[in-house]
């Protein structure tokens, strides 16, 4: 394990245990019922009854559930051996039917045995991975003929923008939109679910550009099926940003993408 996953998965082990009591996730509301899922999601992926589906990346499985609640036949997994265990305590106690494996996504294929329908990213993801052309390896050999890889996320353009001064008015390009090897390392007390860790961690991301993530996704053999756009966020990722009736965050003009979809298939 080199020391960039040392550093992300203490930090992750960490946050996963206090994101589930945390507000942000609202662990008590999902068992009530409450879909954690987009609507952007319903539309692009469509009706999932019986379908088999992978969740990459799940942290603790509440999307991933919520596609079972749906009626997809689920499986989530996630480097994060705390993030696994909640995930399947609480798959128990709803009830709700899933399998959730503990593996670095490098790793899946000694992991994991069987092809799927659907395999799928919730946002928040890209940043953790240092290398897409594996990545994109991955979600292929885990896909049957006919099957699709389904992602919503952040768009590289937000990166640029990303600051955390509490002071910003207004978008500044601040960071570059090309990848490069080295990650960005930071010093983190604080989740981006707004809950405080015990310990200072070290996190690394990287960045990518949409053609790296396009083209990780093409040389691995799939088929782009649609690229969407949009000028609206899930978060309040900049203190300018303003919520409109719908919930989603926005900078005002609409002038910016700050989230993409993607669907490509397995031919």
């Amino acid at each position: 394990m080199n020391k960039y996953l040392q550093n992300n998965l203490s930090m992750w082990n960490e946050w996963a245990t206090l994101h589930a009591k945390s507000e942000f996730y609202d662990v008590e509301g999902f068992k009530k019922g409450r879909c954690t899922l987009n609507d952007l999601e319903f539309d692009e992926v469509g009706d999932v009854t019986g379908k088999s589906l992978l969740h990459l990346m799940c942290h603790f499985g509440m999307d991933t559930m919520s596609w079972a609640r749906r009626g997809a036949k689920v499986t989530g997994i996630d480097f994060s051996d705390k993030a696994v265990e909640i995930a399947r305590n609480l798959s128990n106690e709803t009830g709700i039917k899933a399998d959730f494996v503990c593996s670095d996504i490098y790793d899946l294929p000694k992991n994991l045995k069987g092809k799927f329908d659907i395999v799928y990213t919730s946002a928040g993801i890209l940043c953790w991975l240092p290398d897409l052309k594996g990545w994109a390896g991955v979600i292929a050999q885990f896909l049957k003929s006919g099957g699709f890889f389904y992602i919503l996320e952040g768009h590289p353009f937000l990166n640029m923008l990303y600051t955390e001064s509490p002071e910003a008015k207004s978008p500044e390009i601040l960071n570059s939109y090309f990848h490069s090897s080295a990650p960005e390392e930071y010093q983190n007390q604080m989740s981006y679910a707004g809950v405080k860790t015990e310990k200072i961690h070290t996190g690394d991301e990287w960045s990518h550009s949409l053609g790296d993530i396009i083209n990780a996704l093409i040389s691995a053999g799939l088929k782009i099926e649609f690229l969407h756009e949009y000028p609206k966020l899930f978060f309040k990722a900049m203190p300018y940003m303003v919520q409109d009736e719908k919930g989603y965050w926005r900078i005002p003009g609409d002038k910016l993408p700050l989230i993409f979809t993607l669907k490509a298939a397995k031919c």
